[in-house]
């Protein structure tokens, strides 16, 4: 398995902060940077994915790369397709028997889950063709749009480098002018992380990874930008602590250059994530020398990111019906962030250490299991 590194290390830093975040009202919610941030864990999750990305492609080799490549990304897809199908119809069966466990009818109405049990036919088609999201998992299905359009990026940028920046951010404004989105169904309404607005911070987190252009470029002056971030990430700190929010009555229009809307990931959201990057980049190493169990432990969480994932958005579901149970008291919320983390812990290494016997096994000869020797 690699060594614990900056990417992992960030992507299990998101993590950790995704499943707390998920379980609103929780006391430990407060302590979160997304409560001195116009930023989250969203936009550095989509940006460190960009990022790996980026080292996926360089260290492609060149022969067959294209289609090696759109095979090894179309299988990622898949794999983060079904985990979205498999997680999303074990928490409508957490709701449903929560509802009966506590003989409580509306919690088949949380997360626009409604659908499922009213309209069952038009709310599994929709699930299946990831029309119909369920609150707080609505990620995925952006990861799988972006996946899949993956292969456009490098391509893009091989032929013409200069030219993937400005399409991006073209795409980009587009969407913020026109206000368009993919929309859902059975249900009315729109994706609550718009994939033609989330792709300008994946590709600026591939293009940050490279040693050539925007990557050298930020390299280079990397000083420079850290002095530029201090002013953006102060300001949004401070917006974020007193809670301003512009009123869309007030601004100009297109409105959604102004906002800080997290849909359509407005600039003041994007600017404040590339700050908060600039900022802490390349304090991995730092952190590592002074807290290496830490470090190490987000890295393992981020290097098995999707099976974490997965179980983190299934703890936050179990945690926020635990804190409806009991009254979210301090304890239960120890209890919930304790267990929580130390599963998630338990997950990684699982996923590490079946990773690490399929490398050890002989080639096509999968290891033997204890029901398969007795």
């Amino acid at each position: 398995m690699r060594e614990p590194n900056e990417i992992d290390f960030w992507r299990g830093f998101a993590l950790v902060t995704i499943f707390v975040n998920h379980v609103p009202g929780l006391y430990f919610e407060r302590f979160t940077y997304r409560n001195a941030s116009l930023s989250d864990a969203a936009e550095l999750f989509v940006l460190l994915a960009g990022w790996a990305l980026r080292k996926l492609v360089d260290s492609t080799p060149k022969e067959g790369a294209a289609a090696g490549l759109v095979f090894r990304l179309a299988g990622r897809a898949l794999d983060v397709y079904v985990a979205q199908l498999v997680i999303t119809e074990i928490a409508i069966a957490i709701l449903a028997a929560s509802s009966i466990l506590l003989d409580a009818p509306f919690l088949l109405d949380w997360h626009n889950a409604s659908a499922v049990f009213h309209d069952p036919v038009r709310a599994h088609i929709g699930t299946v063709v990831l029309t119909h999201q369920l609150g707080y998992f609505n990620i995925l299905p952006l990861y799988v749009v972006l996946m899949l359009g993956a292969p456009l990026i490098p391509s893009i940028h091989r032929a013409a480098p200069s030219a993937l920046l400005p399409a991006s951010l073209a795409i980009y404004a587009a969407t913020l002018v026109l206000g368009v989105n993919l929309p859902t169904w059975p249900i009315e309404g729109t994706w609550f992380f718009n994939p033609l607005a989330w792709q300008a911070v994946f590709v600026l987190g591939y293009l940050a990874a490279g040693t050539d252009g925007f990557g050298g470029f930020v390299r280079r002056h990397r000083t420079s930008l850290r002095w530029l971030a201090l002013p953006v990430v102060a300001l949004g700190a401070l917006a974020a602590l007193a809670r301003y929010s512009p009123d869309p009555i007030d601004l100009p229009e297109p409105t959604l250059f102004f906002m800080f809307d997290k849909t359509f990931l407005s600039p003041a959201r994007l600017l404040h994530a590339l700050a908060l990057a600039v900022l802490l980049g390349g304090a991995f190493a730092t952190i590592r020398r002074f807290l290496p169990p830490l470090t190490d432990y987000l890295a393992l969480l981020g290097r098995n990111s999707l099976q974490v994932f997965c179980a983190a958005s299934l703890l936050s579901l179990i945690g926020q019906i635990l804190r409806f149970a009991s009254g979210g008291t301090f304890a239960i919320d120890a209890v919930i962030v304790s267990v929580g983390v130390s599963i998630l812990g338990a997950v990684a290494w699982a996923s590490d250490s079946r990773e690490r016997l399929r490398r050890a096994s002989p080639k096509g000869q999968p290891p033997s299991s204890p029901a398969a020797s007795s």
